[in-house]
């Protein structure tokens, strides 16, 4: 008896630490946190609520607009910690983006989250407008904060 005790224990351990297990849980968190607004597939309700289908991945290929997906108020306030908004943030970019990431596309960390992230976002449809005007315009020479 003790023997299946401690087998079953460690098929827990090992469960609960596997890449699966955090995918899960990631994808929870964007359930709880995320999906009221954006909705559980990432649609959104455009235009009063931005979709998280496609474009992002343009977006993140601007260092301003790797910021911005976390300087939203939206994302900024959200009461969670800074790992599991970059967590939900990569989630999103790899699960509704893949096909629009950069080809060199590093995942976002949670220093860079962190600092993002404190950093009060005021007018996030200016912004956002701004990243979209550079990006159609080709203007990656500069960045403002």
């Amino acid at each position: 008896m003790v023997r299946w005790a401690g087998v079953a224990l460690a098929t827990v351990l090992v469960v609960g630490a596997s890449p699966v297990f955090a995918d899960e849980q990631v994808r929870l968190d964007y359930l709880l946190h995320c999906s009221g607004c954006h909705l559980p597939d990432g649609r959104g309700a455009p235009p009063v609520v931005p979709g998280l289908q496609g474009d992002l991945g343009v977006i993140v290929g601007l260092p301003e607009g790797r910021e911005y997906l976390v300087r939203v108020p939206g994302a900024s306030q959200t009461p969670i910690t800074d790992k599991q908004l970059t967590d939900i943030t990569n989630w999103i970019l790899y699960r509704f983006n893949e096909k629009t990431l950069p080809t060199d596309f590093q995942p976002l960390t949670v220093a860079e989250v962190s600092r993002a992230r404190s950093r009060v976002l005021l007018d996030p449809l200016r912004k956002r407008a701004e990243i979209w005007d550079r990006i159609e315009h080709r203007d990656t020479s500069s960045y403002s904060q």
